[in-house]
């Protein structure tokens, strides 16, 4: 009898094992299968995703997509990009269209519990803004009661101003457009007496303007607006992977290791910290399913997280911003990583 029950819970558990669905394919293997990443990136924000003339996408986001997969395949020119509008930019990650939204896209509560996604790292702290033409006269956020306001569907730009405009007694006519394009040329047109939107891309959006002389950014910052990669949830692989190349970035730039010096510091730094950055001690790399020397390949490929930010919106760059909020913390800043230990 007892031979008997030992064979059945035998049987009993190879059916088990056959009936059960195979384990789902990590993000992480998909892209190596695939030879590639893919990366949701905007339809055109100037300084963090915007194709030049040759129709390459470069910018401060775009560089965290190449980060990446210099970190995965030495190589960051194996990211290929999707312009995806605020809109459908969420939809593209949860159905698995794109491995990683690098897109200016706000962390908040509701994004990172409702949505089957979450968010990795801050990689730009921004705010809320307001563009209106000079003509106008307009000084302040509460001289626009009454006024027309251009914003982006599916962004939180629009519910930023209904509770502003709730909370100070203001009243705004909210005209809502599909794609960022279509609000840029809205406004533009004269549909609307401004246009609302994170003050980092709305600086880009001046530039661009016929004539920005004739349009002014306003000072007031209503809302606070931290930006940065985000990922689908129930991965902590590939979670780790995208919040650590941030990370790394940002640590890179504390301990001075640039571009130019990193395969050399990486050899003869005795700084321990430094070291098992660049994967001379430990195996975090490894452990991440990457190859120790990740952030060499990161740092090889687009710099650290200073490098990028002046690459993209220095003084010499076509979308000046100051580094801010976005400094490192030893600068006064809030940018600060964990230790890579």
């Amino acid at each position: 009898m007892k031979k008997f029950l030992l064979s059945l819970a035998a049987g009993l558990a190879l059916t088990a094992a056959a009936s059960a669905p195979a384990l789902a394919q990590s993000t992480l293997d998909k892209i190596k299968a695939r030879g590639n990443i893919i990366c949701g990136t905007s339809e055109g924000v100037p300084g963090f995703s915007l194709q030049d003339g040759n129709g390459i996408w470069q910018g401060f986001d775009t560089d965290v997509c190449r980060a990446l997969a210099a970190a995965i395949f030495n190589d960051p020119k194996k990211a290929s990009y999707l312009s995806l509008s605020s809109k459908n930019r969420l939809v593209a990650l949860q159905s698995g269209e794109i491995d990683v939204l690098a897109r200016t896209t706000t962390w908040t509560l509701g994004r990172d519990i409702g949505q089957g996604l979450t968010f990795t790292a801050v990689n730009y702290y921004d705010g809320q803004g307001f563009i209106v033409r000079k003509k106008l006269n307009v000084k302040d956020v509460k001289d626009l009661n009454g006024a027309s306001v251009c914003v982006a569907q599916g962004t939180t730009t629009e519910l930023n101003l209904a509770d502003y405009g709730r909370t100070n007694g203001i009243k705004f006519e909210t005209v809502a457009f599909a794609t960022l394009d279509d609000t840029v040329q809205a406004y533009e047109a004269g549909r609307c007496d401004a246009y609302t939107t994170d003050l980092s891309s709305l600086a880009g959006t001046r530039g661009r303007l016929k004539d920005p002389e004739e349009h002014v950014l306003l000072q007031q910052v209503i809302s606070k607006e931290p930006l940065g990669p985000w990922v689908r949830k129930n991965d902590p692989a590939w979670f780790d992977i995208v919040r650590w190349t941030v990370f790394a970035l940002i640590n890179a730039e504390e301990f001075g290791v640039t571009q130019a010096n990193v395969e050399e510091m990486a050899k003869t730094s005795q700084n321990p910290e430094i070291r098992r950055m660049l994967g001379s001690e430990g195996k975090f790399g490894e452990a991440l399913g990457l190859s120790n020397d990740w952030v060499v390949r990161v740092v090889k490929a687009v710099g650290n997280y200073g490098e990028s930010f002046d690459r993209h919106f220095g003084p010499n760059t076509r979308n000046p911003l100051p580094r801010g909020a976005n400094k490192l913390w030893t600068q006064g800043g809030l940018q600060y990583a964990p230790p890579i230990r």
